[in-house]
């Protein structure tokens, strides 16, 4: 079995970025992971209909795809958010990919000037010192390559014969990993952190990355052509 917890999830925005609201329970307090464009009216869809109450936002890493929403969010609720101190600076200038700005004129029909505009209360993460929210213990694995602070996020098991749950953001997918030719990409980086982290992720591990469907370690290990020993040296 999977960590008990429950789970919902929506593709948010232009770039269909898995925004996720994790509770102890199937309604109560829960986390909101990586609010993406647009993110706001699911999230609070997903509340009223389960019962839930956000007590914080966890952010993956600063990509505007993953973190354009976590102001209203934030306000919305009265929460802060969480994010490494290497994409902090990505709150307030998210801007950063070259056509990000017009794709999300295109969606919304404007694109928020976000200066200055911090969620009111931020945290800094830090590799692995626990984080504890909505009565889930998050655990933080700094794992840079995609961005300098792209962060996962691991829910320990629960009880016994259950699984850890890992939230990878862009740092590994379904047969793929995050892309390092974005801004404050690093392919030697990404490298070090497939090795050091991913691969050291245990098989039966549950993977829910920031887009597209959930894996596990294990098929990851075996089928994803980027964890292979020759992938590791070939991009």
């Amino acid at each position: 079995m999977v960590a008990v917890v429950f789970i919902a999830s929506f593709p948010a925005g232009p770039w269909q970025t898995n925004c996720y609201l994790v509770a102890p329970g199937d309604q109560g307090p829960c986390v909101v992971i990586d609010p993406g464009v647009g993110a706001l009216g699911p999230v609070h869809d997903l509340v009223a209909e389960h019962g839930l109450e956000p007590r914080g936002v966890l952010l993956t890493h600063g990509h505007i795809d993953h973190l354009y929403s976590a102001v209203d969010v934030c306000a919305a609720y009265d929460v802060g958010c969480w994010i490494h101190p290497g994409d902090r600076a990505r709150l307030t200038d998210p801007y950063e990919i070259a056509g990000a700005r017009e794709v999300v004129e295109q969606e919304l029909g404007h694109a928020r000037d976000f200066s200055g505009r911090e969620p009111a209360v931020v945290h800094e993460v830090a590799d692995r010192e626990p984080i504890t929210l909505a009565g889930l213990a998050f655990e933080p694995l700094h794992a840079p390559g995609h961005t300098p602070g792209s962060t996962l996020y691991r829910i320990a098991p629960q009880e016994p014969e259950t699984r850890s749950l890992v939230f990878t953001g862009d740092v590994v997918f379904a047969g793929s990993i995050g892309r390092v030719d974005l801004p404050g990409g690093d392919a030697a980086t990404m490298r070090e952190t497939l090795r050091t982290v991913v691969l050291e992720l245990a098989d039966d591990t549950v993977l829910l990355p920031g887009h597209g469907g959930q894996t596990t370690m294990s098929r990851e290990r075996a089928s994803n052509p980027y964890l292979s020993a020759q992938g590791l040296t070939s991009f």
